[in-house]
């Protein structure tokens, strides 16, 4: 049996966020931008939802089936395509792959956080603590190889140590925070949206104490987010179609309409190695790429996607390839190669 550990730590500290927001310019249009060259692959096993890809140690891309229960992955040289079944009922949610090559996912309808190890087939679970966690979202590891998570339906953020499965799980004090994205900044501490809320949330991992960032505008609706080189904070407001910069430092906002305009349902998020942001517009259709430049304070780039896309929900940037990785509801694994 794995031990396991409770923590619930309920002191929320609020942090400052008064400063006014920065006028954004008008949106590029189509016209203006650099389109990115995306490739999909569609996955045979038809209406399973496949998502958050994750570009494993061996190069293949794992990614789960969030309504076919299981685990897959992709060799891009290839295009050949595995599956691992998953208990029904799982509806894993979102994985990540550590160093050695194990793939822990989140097993969002069943209360656990699971592994494979793709070596020898071997699957385990560690079970959330009762009451607590019992849909564990989206994983991320942290800055010493422990890994965090939200709790969307549970109002909580969460912390499993690998080596041991002691799992500790933090309540989000504002209700109906709906605990959703989450991103590890430069010194190792967890940020997080409150998707049901206009707020983020940062967590102190040393104290296990969480403190909530509130958005400039009320009807904001933060999903996903990312974090640059410089710390700052960057999120989407799927709500009102805005693209959003927090800066901790300082306590500032500055914000930016996208191209799509207040129906672009902004998703999926990530930041490359030159500091500049991606998401997807999930309210158009087709879905579309787009790419925005903080030193320029522009939109630089907007590529339709082929498939139409359904909605991008969640998306990551691999440094080694400079290529970013989403799975979409037209049932594809996608790839942008960013200029």
């Amino acid at each position: 049996m794995i031990p396991l550990a409770v923590l619930v730590a309920l002191a929320v500290v609020a942090l400052s966020a008064t400063a006014a927001e920065t006028p954004a310019p008008p949106p590029a249009s189509p016209a203006e931008t650099v389109a990115v060259a995306i490739e999909e692959w569609p996955v045979p096993w038809e209406t399973s939802r496949p998502r958050d890809p994750f570009v494993a140690p061996d190069g293949r891309v794992w990614f789960v089936g969030q309504r076919g229960d299981y685990l897959a992955w992709l060799d891009p040289e290839t295009g050949k395509m595995e599956r691992h079944e998953l208990p029904e009922g799982t509806g894993p949610h979102n994985l990540i792959v550590d160093g050695d090559g194990r793939v822990w996912y989140a097993g969002n309808r069943a209360a656990h956080v699971g592994w494979l190890d793709p070596a020898s087939g071997r699957l385990e679970r560690v079970a959330m603590p009762d009451g607590q966690a019992e849909d564990p979202h989206t994983l991320i590891f942290g800055a010493d190889g422990e890994i965090w998570f939200t709790a969307q339906g549970a109002n909580a953020v969460g912390r499993l140590d690998p080596a041991t499965g002691e799992v500790r799980v933090m309540a989000v004090a504002s209700e109906g925070a709906r605990p959703y994205g989450i991103v590890v900044d430069g010194a190792g501490q967890p940020w997080l949206t409150a998707f049901g809320t206009n707020r983020l949330a940062r967590v102190d991992r040393q104290a296990m104490t969480l403190a909530e960032v509130e958005l400039p505008r009320a009807e904001a609706r933060p999903r996903r987010l990312a974090v640059t080189a410089d710390q700052k904070v960057w999120y989407v407001d799927y709500a009102a179609g805005y693209l959003g910069r927090y800066d901790p430092a300082s306590g500032a906002f500055a914000e930016w309409p996208v191209p799509g305009g207040g129906e672009a349902r902004p998703y999926g998020m990530a930041a490359d190695d030159r500091g500049r942001l991606w998401f997807v517009e999930s309210g158009v259709e087709p879905n579309r790429l787009v790419g925005f430049d903080p030193a320029a304070e522009r939109f630089f780039s907007i590529t339709p996607i082929a498939s139409g896309g359904g909605s991008v929900r969640h998306m990551v940037f691999h440094p080694p390839t400079r290529t970013l990785w989403f799975g979409t509801d037209a049932n594809t694994i996608g790839r942008a190669r960013v200029p």
